[in-house]
């Protein structure tokens, strides 16, 4: 059966009193933008308090329905078929035409639901449950009804014009993006930053992301793959400006200056703080990584604690309570997993200490750092003017 329009539907949005306009109008552009990349012309359109997507040209069912779920602050994606107001017996018609061609087998339970959102329709929400209901059996005689748990729901809306439909494809939830402000992800090549962009982008966080590139210690393979990473997420969260950044140096003068059990804490540190220069430089309002208590240890409390300790800006860790398999569950879900165990390792990997400090204690990193007086300064400058930064669109 072909559509000519999809009912969007939103969760969170409806709830938003006086300031839901903002949200509506935030979420009408983030599903143009998707529509952008699907073949066919599109129209997106508030009315009365609903979305809708008017398709003006051919295209492809299951392409349409695939950008859109991808679009945060979409619950539910309703392929409707819409009537003009001819009568009761002629909405009759087209209800049992439309369950017709929807379904193969019409021996399942249902129930109607009628909402009439224009007043002046001569039969209320009930007759039309009941009448509709009526009329349905007549042209199927192998469905019943139930009105608790049916199996297919028939929902009509009356408005200006007729909407019928039964199906909801769930969408991908949230907010729509840019809602929220703006925030800067630490993305490395592993499973987990990926993740903690999405699930940050999928509250209404408009993100940026910052890389830090090791050569030749970590290859231009490594690098791609993180910009595959980035180009993922972006389906989601909308073009993403990465930010990388050549740590080499600075990764191998701390390796020579301070003691090795406390290498990946210091390194985050100047990760950390770099990543806030960028955020700090485009607006963002806070930093994103994908750190999970007791994963690994740099995510101790105590890692944790020291790394936030150079930090100005709040520090979001979406995944701080996940186990590593809820992890990879959501990796697996936005296609991103078989990219992230790529065999290409980014900087933390290559620098990693065989024995790591797990608690490490703030003053005696501080202490560390004071050996890194003479150049630190003078390499991060370096790093960040030296910076390459790289424009991912989503990747089809």
């Amino acid at each position: 059966m072909i559509f000519k329009t999809f009912l969007i539907k939103y969760g969170e949005i409806g709830i938003k009193g006086k300031n839901r306009y903002l949200f509506e109008d935030a979420l009408v552009k983030q599903i143009r933008h998707a529509l952008k990349h699907v073949e066919g012309e599109f129209e997106v359109r508030k009315e009365q308090g609903r979305i809708y997507v008017d398709t003006l040209s051919d295209y492809e069912f299951d392409e349409v329905v695939e950008a859109l779920k991808r679009v945060f602050g979409i619950v539910g994606i309703c392929p409707v078929v819409v009537t003009e107001d001819e009568g009761f017996e002629k909405l009759a018609e087209t209800v049992t035409d439309y369950l017709a061609k929807e379904y193969d087998s019409h021996t399942q339970t249902f129930k109607v639901d009628s909402r009439r959102a224009r007043k002046n329709y001569p039969k209320n929400s009930m007759e039309l449950n009941a009448d509709l209901g009526e009329k349905i059996l007549d042209a199927f005689p192998e469905m019943k009804v139930d009105v608790h748990k049916p199996e297919m729901v028939l929902n009509v809306e009356i408005r200006e014009k007729i909407y019928i439909y039964s199906r909801i494809i769930p969408g991908a939830g949230g907010m729509p993006v840019g809602t929220n402000g703006k925030a800067m992800l630490l993305l490395s090549g592993g499973i987990d930053s990926p993740v903690a962009g999405y699930m940050i982008a999928k509250r209404g966080v408009k993100i940026d992301a910052v890389y830090f590139h090791a050569p030749p210690y970590t290859s231009e393979r490594a690098k791609q793959k993180v910009v595959d990473l980035a180009s993922i997420v972006a389906r989601y969260s909308g073009p993403i400006n990465l930010h990388v950044v050549n740590f080499t140096d600075i990764q191998l003068y701390i390796y020579e200056k301070c003691p090795h059990e406390e290498l990946t804490i210091i390194m985050r540190r100047y990760m950390m703080r770099i990543a806030e220069h960028f955020a700090k430089e485009t607006g963002s309002l806070g930093l994103i990584t994908g750190e999970s208590i007791g994963q690994v240890a740099s995510q101790t409390m105590q890692s944790l604690a020291a790394t936030n300790e150079v930090c100005t800006m709040p520090v979001y860790r979406p995944l701080i309570g996940f186990d590593k398999q809820e992890i990879v569950d959501v990796s697996l879900k936005i296609d991103a997993y078989e990219t992230s165990i790529l065999p290409y390792e980014d900087c933390c990997t290559i620098f990693v200490a065989k024995h790591p400090v797990t608690k490490p204690n703030i003053n005696i990193i501080k202490r560390s750092e004071t050996k890194l007086e003479e150049k630190i300064d003078e390499l991060v400058k370096e790093a960040i003017d030296t910076t390459e930064t790289i424009w991912v669109e989503a990747k089809a």
